[in-house]
């Protein structure tokens, strides 16, 4: 090496060029880890592509005309699996470039043509750099918002975990309640093939649909005999106290519909607002039915637990005025042949 030659430190960028040349890929070889980058070159385009699916690689710099196959299909290759790559494409004549249409269709960063010089390319390269750093910065700085938001999250639902084991442990009768209402919500949720976002709204909102019974005297909530219209009324709050209780949390907005309209009836006579039809959130028109069915499964100071005959008769008789006519439907559907899965929530969510 001459002494007026200087080579940069190691940067930590890996550059992959592929170009059926040879002499290109070993003048880019030199050019490019003098320039501090980490350099692979590939003079079969099949190969690269294999490369690309083993490796990192920061960028690539890639030809268009080169056989077996050209630079385009190259990049349609590795978009089916790899969206991030920056690629920057080499042309012999200007002419011989690729359609705009096609570089924006593949998500092409650049291209420019072949020069015994390579200062055109090592200012794209060096752009390039620039924003494949601050992409992998605006990256870093999400996982890190990701991670504090699930820390959050967790914290949240701690906290209302315990108001919710709160308000089982007041009632011995509806311990597990929410746990089997969360599991029914989810089977209807499911047969009614929801997306993932809406099951996993289902799952958190069943287990805290009664939040609000925190709010509730225990004198009404533990009383044994017939409750007054009073104490029916005081009753009838608790799903909007648990709204207020979960509404100054972002990580529980998906669920608060849920807690606050559970108790609303098709026929528009439920509380507390009295919607009626469609107007009721979907999602809590499926906890409702959730809700009514453990509700008649479980054992009370008052009554022993229905037989599913009688349950099953109960939700035909009101589909169109308690519940939805469609889930309702659905649910008798899940009684009639999936039962077995019903048995397993009961199981290990035992009313004691």
């Amino acid at each position: 090496m001459r002494k007026n030659e200087h080579v940069s430190q190691p940067n930590g960028y890996k550059i992959i060029a592929v170009d059926d040349e040879e002499g290109i890929v070993d003048s880019l070889s030199i050019f490019l880890k003098r320039s501090g980058y980490s350099f692979t070159g590939v003079t079969d385009p099949i190969e690269a592509i294999e490369r690309v699916k083993q490796e990192h690689f920061d960028l690539m710099i890639l030809d268009f005309i080169m056989e077996p196959i050209h630079g385009d299909k190259v990049v349609e290759e590795i978009r089916k699996f790899n969206k991030e790559l920056y690629i920057l494409l080499l042309t012999g004549h200007k002419d011989l470039a690729p359609p705009l249409e096609t570089i924006r269709k593949l998500d092409i960063q650049g291209y420019c043509e072949k020069s015994d010089k390579f200062d055109q390319l090592l200012l794209l390269i060096e752009s390039g750099i620039k924003s494949i750093a601050q992409m992998n910065e605006i990256k870093r700085i999400n996982i890190e918002l990701a991670n504090t938001y699930d820390k959050l999250e967790k914290a949240y639902l701690d906290s209302i975990e315990t108001l919710r084991y709160t308000v089982e442990a007041k009632d011995p009768y509806t311990r597990g309640h929410s746990d089997r209402v969360s599991e029914y919500s989810v089977l209807i949720g499911e047969a009614l093939s929801l997306s993932d976002d809406d099951i996993k709204t289902l799952r958190v909102g069943g287990l805290f649909h009664d939040i609000g019974k925190i709010g509730i005297p225990d004198a009404i909530l533990l009383k044994e005999s017939k409750l007054t219209d009073d104490e029916y009324s005081e009753i009838k709050n608790h799903p909007s106290i648990g709204a207020h209780i979960l509404c100054n949390a972002e990580v529980f907005k998906d669920i608060i519909p849920i807690v606050k309209h559970h108790h609303e009836r098709y026929d528009g006579r439920g509380y507390p607002s009295r919607l009626k039809g469609e107007d009721i959130p979907y999602l809590a028109r499926i906890t409702a039915v959730a809700d009514a069915f453990d509700a008649m499964t479980s054992k009370r100071t008052y009554r022993n637990s229905l037989p599913l005959d009688v349950v099953k008769e109960e939700i035909e008789k009101n589909l169109g005025t308690q519940f939805d006519p469609e889930i309702g439907k659905v649910f008798l559907d899940i009684l009639n042949n999936q039962y077995p899965k019903i048995e397993e929530i009961q199981k290990k969510y035992v009313n004691n």
